[in-house]
């Protein structure tokens, strides 16, 4: 019996994927566990490996590259051998229907020929179709999905078409008040698969979340002596430098550990507390920003972890990732000290319940003991969800990953 190939989901809110081209030819033996096409996502490209074991056999119509596709969209067939695929056997049973109609055809000259109506296309008759999510998040945020322009392919209205909806505001150039009946449209988000992904996300957690940012100002002094010294023996032995994303990765891992509280991810209106600590870095690509997750943070030495991250944010920027490498963080790291920005309000990443801002380090003079001395001063903003975390809980967190931070040796040191 044939086997279907579908398009497969690759994101936890994928509903669409672009075809990247087949791996495999047209009557190749497959083996299960070998690649057969490439698909890309709203944020990586991945090789899709097969299930099942047969031949493959794809319809002379199959989708080519740069298709939009649908997940769950049937692409190809696995057959065994000397067994014909679906759509070959659909073609033959279809020649006898054509002779049929060429012999009715065949009518007395000057005879009419009756006109049979063509049925009306199904998203004539039927309402606008609209994935799972997007009905559920409609109906949470009061939108009428059925009045909305979809942004999936063939006008599929997807979750971001209800959010940006919900998020539209009314125009204040307009001089007529829509009533009950005028429809609340909302144009699909322009730009990229990333661009638009991006702005789903943010519309997400702006929408779903109650956000609150926490500031404060860390003495970093020995943590940039403690950078110092790693660069002092790089320069001797070779080998990367853990950049100051490393040291705060991993000192977050630590108070995390210490308050397991903030590392709580909420799915499907559930709340729960990860064991493992799976840190999230912002990766700023020519595409859009992208998240790729450091794996068990604790259990990582400093040099593995800086060799892990580096490795993650080359791929991301080269659009290399896989779709589970940026899934299943429980907290995320963004650092924006680089374009010397002092503080600012990071967005959460959903589904986690906190995200660290970190802003540049600055040489300043402060009040150490009783003197005056030149210190350097590190922000740090965090915000989380006040429907989660409280307040207090939070701000401990905060403390202790600015003690840390102010003696940073014991957890960064081998």
């Amino acid at each position: 019996m044939a086997i279907p190939i579908t398009i497969p989901r690759l994101g936890w809110n994928m509903e669409e994927g672009t075809f990247a081209g087949w791996l495999k030819p047209d009557g190749a033996t497959i083996q299960s566990g070998e690649a057969l096409f490439s698909l890309e996502s709203e944020k990586a490209t991945e090789d899709v490996e097969c299930l099942d074991s047969g031949i493959l056999r794809i319809s002379p119509d199959g989708p080519q590259t740069g298709d939009v596709l649908a997940v769950g969209t049937i692409i190809a067939y696995l057959v065994e051998a000397g067994e014909a695929a679906p759509f070959e056997t659909t073609a033959e049973k279809a020649t006898p229907a054509a002779e049929a109609a060429a012999e009715i055809g065949a009518r007395v000259e000057g005879e009419p020929t009756p006109t049979i109506a063509a049925p009306a296309p199904a998203h004539s008759r039927e309402r606008p179709a609209a994935s799972p999510r997007a009905r559920r998040v409609a109906g949470e945020l009061g939108v009428d999905w059925r009045s909305l322009a979809g942004s999936g392919r063939t006008g599929r209205i997807r979750e971001c078409d209800v959010r940006a909806a919900a998020a539209k505001p009314v125009s204040a150039a307009s001089s007529t008040i829509p009533n009950s009946t005028t429809p609340n449209v909302a144009a699909p988000i322009a730009g990229s698969p990333i661009r638009r992904t991006i702005a789903a996300r943010m519309l997400a957690s702006h929408l779903s979340t109650a956000p609150v940012t926490l500031t404060t100002t860390v003495d970093a002094t020995n943590l940039v002596n403690l950078r110092d010294q790693f660069k002092q023996a790089a320069s001797a032995a070779g080998g990367p430098v853990p950049s100051y994303t490393d040291f705060l990765v991993k000192l977050s891992a630590v108070a995390l550990q210490q308050h397991p509280s903030l590392a709580t991810c909420r799915t499907d209106d559930k709340t729960t507390i990860l064991d493992r600590v799976d840190i999230g870095i912002a990766v700023d690509t020519d595409g859009g920003l992208l998240v790729p997750v450091v794996r068990d943070v604790p259990s990582l030495g400093l040099k593995p972890l800086s060799v892990q991250s580096r490795d993650l944010i080359e791929r991301a920027r080269q659009r290399r990732l896989s779709a589970a490498e940026m899934q299943g963080g429980v907290f995320t790291v963004s650092n924006l000290g680089a374009f010397g920005i002092d503080a600012f309000t990071p967005i959460i990443n959903l589904p986690q319940c906190a995200v660290l801002g970190v802003g540049r380090i600055r040489r300043q003079p402060v009040a150490h003991g009783e003197q005056i001395v030149l210190r350097d001063q590190l922000v740090l903003s965090l915000t989380f969800d006040h429907c989660i975390i409280d307040g207090a809980p939070a701000a401990r967190f905060l403390q202790s990953l600015t003690l840390l931070i102010e003696n940073p040796g014991p957890w960064l040191m081998p």
